[in-house]
C-alpha cells in the first residue's frame, strides 16, 4: 500500500469489517482540512433507502434522514445507490458520507449544501448533472424545516463552513460549480477527486471586496481535471491556496487563476497544456 500518496498509504489497506476501522479515514486527511472529524467515533448509519420524497419529512433510511441528524454519524450505504435528490441535501455538522463499498451516484437532480456546519468528510461519492433546487421547504435538522430559495446548482456548495475534507470523489457536469466555497469558509481539503466535463470548476471566495474571505485557507492535492473542463480550477479570491501535486489534462480557457490578492502557493503539479495558443498564457 505505500502509493507514495500520503492520503491512500493511511487507509487504503485497512478492511471496512468494523467502526474502529471505518473511522480510521478520519486520521487520514493533509492540509488544511486536516482536523475535519466527520462522524468519527459517532453511530454508523447504514443508508438503505435511495429515494427523497418528502424533504421535509425524509423517511428513515434515507440519506437526508441520516445527514439532517444533530450527533456525529458515520453514514454508509448498504448497496449501489443513484440517489436523485429533490432539494439540496443539507449536511449538519460532524457527518462523515462515506461510500466506500458501494458505487454511490448523487446525480439528476438537487445535490449537497455544507451551511453554517464544520468536521464534515465526504468520500467516495459521484457527483454529477447536479440542477438548481428550491422555493419550498427543507428540514435541516430533527427539531426544525425551513425554506429554502433558489440554489445556485453546485455540486458541493460550503457557505461559511470550516474543517472539511472533501476526497476521492467524482464530480462533473453541474449547473453551477462542482466545488464552491464562500462567505469565510475556511480549513478545506480538497484531495484525490476526479472533475471532468464542466465549465466554472471550483469558486473560492464570495467577491471580491468580501473582506472575511481573507481568512480562507483551502488545500487542493492530488486530484486530476480531466476532459471538457474550461476553467477555474480553481479560481481563488482573497484567502491563502495551498494547491498542490495535481494533474491538469485539459483546459479551454485557464487552470488556476485569482483576483483581490489570494496567495496561492502552486507546487508540484503537472500541466500539459491544449492545442490552443490563447490557453497557453500565464499571467
Amino acid at each position: 500500500c505505500l502509493t507514495g500518496n500520503p492520503i491512500d498509504d493511511c487507509w487504503l489497506c485497512s478492511p471496512l469489517d468494523s467502526p474502529s476501522q471505518r473511522f480510521l479515514l478520519a486520521d487520514c486527511s493533509i492540509g488544511f482540512g486536516r482536523s475535519a472529524l466527520g462522524g468519527k467515533n459517532g453511530l454508523i448509519y447504514t443508508v438503505t433507502d435511495s429515494s427523497d420524497s418528502d424533504p421535509a419529512n425524509p423517511l428513515p433510511g434515507t440519506l437526508r434522514h441520516a445527514a439532517m441528524q444533530t450527533s456525529p454519524l458515520w453514514i454508509i450505504f448498504a448497496f449501489d445507490m443513484y440517489i436523485r435528490l429533490n432539494q439540496e441535501l443539507l449536511v449538519n455538522s460532524f457527518k462523515t458520507l462515506d461510500g466506500r463499498g458501494a458505487n454511490i451516484h448523487i446525480a439528476g437532480g438537487a445535490c449537497i449544501t455544507l451551511q453554517f456546519v464544520s468536521n464534515v468528510i465526504i468520500h467516495n461519492l459521484h457527483i454529477h448533472d447536479c440542477v438548481p433546487s428550491g422555493n419550498a421547504i427543507v428540514r435541516s435538522s430533527p427539531t426544525h424545516a425551513g425554506f429554502r430559495g433558489r440554489s445556485d446548482g453546485d455540486g458541493i456548495s460550503i457557505y461559511a463552513g470550516r474543517d472539511i475534507w472533501i476526497d476521492h470523489c467524482d464530480l462533473s457536469n453541474c449547473a453551477d460549480g462542482l466545488i464552491d466555497a464562500i462567505m469565510g469558509s475556511t480549513a478545506i481539503t480538497i484531495s484525490n477527486c476526479y472533475f471532468s466535463r464542466h465549465n466554472e470548476v471550483m469558486l473560492m471566495g464570495h467577491r471580491d471586496d468580501y473582506l472575511p474571505d481573507s481568512g480562507m485557507q483551502i488545500t487542493i492535492a492530488f486530484n486530476r481535471f480531466g476532459e471538457k473542463l474550461v476553467q477555474r480550477m480553481p479560481r481563488c479570491r482573497r484567502g491563502y491556496f495551498h494547491i498542490v501535486n495535481n494533474d491538469y489534462t485539459e483546459w479551454e480557457m485557464y487552470a488556476i487563476g485569482g483576483s483581490a490578492n489570494p496567495t496561492i502557493n502552486s507546487q508540484g503539479n503537472r500541466y500539459r497544456a491544449p492545442p490552443d495558443p490563447n490557453a497557453k498564457e500565464v499571467t
